[in-house]
C-alpha cells in the first residue's frame, strides 16, 4: 500500500506538470511549487519560534482564519507559515497579512517532506479540517513535532473505519496525529472506536469567522438603494445549474429582487449569467444612481458577498448541485434562511441548519418555488426563523479559543 501510495503522488505531480500548457488550474500548481524550497530558504527566519498552519483550499482558509489571528493577537513571539493545496486558496491568499510567509505545499513525497520540516523547523502544526499527507505527518512525528487536526469531521464510510488492510493503512496515518479538534460528537466516537481518544469537540471555527466578519460588516447603500422596500433573495457562489433554476423562478415571479453573486467572476462567466436572466441586470461594477430600477443585480467582483448577504430576506447558497455546497454560514450568520441544492451532507453545519429547519435543500425548480413562496408569503416564519438563527451561532462560537487553551495550556 506504501509503494502505491509513492506512486500516486509522483504521477498526480506529473500529470499536472503535463496538463499545465492547458490547464489554468494545473498551471498554477505546478509552477506554483516549482520554488517553494528557495522561496522558503530565503525568507524563513529562525529568531522566532515558527507555527505551521496547512489549508487544503479558500474553505480550509476560512476556517484557519479566526486560529491564525487569535495565536498572531495572543502569541505575537510567534511567526506564522501558511500552506495550500490548491490554487483557488493560495492565489487569492497569498497577500494575506497575518501569515509571515506563504507557499504552496510541496508534493508529498518523503524527500519533500524530510526537506520541508528541516527547512521550516515548526514548533507546532495545525492541519484544517483534513489533508492526511502520509509522508508530512510521519516526518512530523519522527521530528516529535506535534500536529494538531483542527475543525475535523468524519463520516462512518470514510476509508478509515473500514475493514482490511488498506483502511488499516489509513488508520495509521490518523494514529500519528497528536490530537483532533472535532466539530461533531459523531465524529469523536468514530475515532474512539478505531481506539483513537485523543479528540475533543470543539465545533468548527468558521462559525467564529463568521460572527466577526457580521461585526465587521460593510455598509453598502448601493446594495440597500437597490433593494428598497422590495423582498431580496441573494445567490452567493451561484454555479450555472443553481442560476438555471433561479432564472426561471425570476421569470414567473416579479414581486422578487435578486442579486447573484456567481463564484467565478470571469468576465466569460458573468456575460454567460447576463444572458441566462429574464431581464436585463446591472452588474454592480457598473451601477449608478438609478440601481433601484433594475430587479436584478449581479456581483462581477469579489470582496462583498459577505456583507451583501445582511441585505437579504433569504440566500440561496450555490454548488448543491454539484461537488458541494459553499459557506451556508455567511448568510446564516444573518439570521436568515438559507437555501441549497441536494449535495450538502459533508458538510456538517448545512446538515445542523436542516435538522433545525434554518436550512432548506431543493433537488429541482418546483422545490425551490415551492419553499421560496413558503417563506416569502409568511412573514411570522421568518422571523422564527431569525430568532432561532441567532440561537444557534450564539451556542457555535467559541472553537477558536477552545483549541488555543487546549494547545497552548492554558
Amino acid at each position: 500500500m506504501d509503494l502505491i501510495y509513492q506512486l500516486g503522488v509522483r504521477l498526480y505531480a506529473m500529470a499536472a506538470a503535463l496538463s499545465a500548457p492547458f490547464s489554468e488550474k494545473s498551471r498554477l500548481w505546478y509552477r506554483g511549487r516549482k520554488n517553494v524550497f528557495r522561496y522558503l530558504s530565503e525568507n524563513i527566519s529562525y529568531e522566532h519560534p515558527l507555527l505551521w498552519v496547512h489549508c487544503a483550499s479558500l474553505g480550509e482558509f476560512e476556517q484557519g482564519r479566526p486560529l491564525i489571528e487569535a495565536i498572531k493577537k495572543q502569541y505575537p513571539q510567534y511567526r506564522i507559515l501558511l500552506t495550500f493545496f490548491s490554487p483557488s486558496g493560495y492565489e487569492i491568499r497569498k497577500n494575506y497579512a497575518q501569515a509571515d510567509y506563504i507557499c504552496y505545499l510541496p508534493s508529498d513525497t518523503r524527500q519533500h517532506a524530510r526537506k520541508f520540516i528541516e527547512l521550516v523547523r515548526p514548533e507546532k502544526a495545525f492541519f484544517i479540517k483534513y489533508e492526511y499527507w502520509k509522508n508530512y505527518i510521519s516526518e512530523l512525528k519522527k521530528q516529535h513535532i506535534s500536529l494538531v487536526i483542527v475543525s475535523a469531521i468524519f463520516r462512518p464510510g470514510q476509508l478509515f473505519f473500514q475493514k482490511g488492510r488498506r483502511a488499516g493503512w489509513y488508520r495509521n496515518i490518523l494514529s500519528q496525529v497528536d490530537h483532533f479538534f472535532v466539530q461533531n460528537r459523531e465524529s469523536a466516537d468514530l475515532l474512539a472506536g478505531i481506539g483513537l481518544g485523543n479528540s475533543t469537540v470543539t465545533g468548527d471555527t468558521r462559525f467564529d469567522r463568521v460572527a466577526e466578519i457580521a461585526a465587521n460588516r460593510k455598509d453598502l447603500p448601493l446594495i440597500e438603494k437597490f433593494k428598497g422596500d422590495s423582498v431580496l433573495i441573494v445567490a452567493g457562489s451561484s454555479w450555472p445549474p443553481d442560476e438555471e433554476i433561479l432564472a426561471r423562478y425570476l421569470e414567473k415571479n416579479k414581486q422578487v429582487k435578486m442579486i447573484f453573486a456567481p463564484h467565478e467572476v470571469k468576465e466569460s462567466n458573468i456575460k454567460r449569467l447576463l444572458e441566462l436572466l429574464p431581464e436585463k441586470a446591472v452588474c454592480y461594477s457598473r451601477a449608478g444612481e438609478d440601481v433601484d430600477r433594475f430587479r436584478i443585480l449581479v456581483i462581477d467582483c469579489i470582496g462583498v458577498l459577505s456583507s451583501v448577504y445582511r441585505y437579504a430576506a433569504i440566500a440561496y447558497i450555490g454548488g448543491g448541485f454539484g461537488v458541494g455546497i459553499h459557506n451556508t454560514l455567511e448568510a446564516a450568520v444573518y439570521h436568515i434562511p438559507v437555501l441549497f441544492g441536494p449535495n450538502y451532507l459533508k458538510f456538517q453545519e448545512a446538515v445542523e441548519l436542516v435538522n433545525r429547519r434554518l436550512g432548506f435543500p431543493v433537488r429541482s425548480e418546483s422545490e425551490l418555488a415551492e419553499q421560496l413562496d413558503r417563506l416569502i408569503k409568511n412573514g411570522k416564519l421568518l422571523k422564527e426563523i431569525a430568532e432561532k438563527c441567532s440561537i444557534f451561532m450564539s451556542e457555535n462560537v467559541g472553537a477558536t479559543q477552545l483549541v488555543i487553551r487546549k494547545v497552548f495550556n492554558n
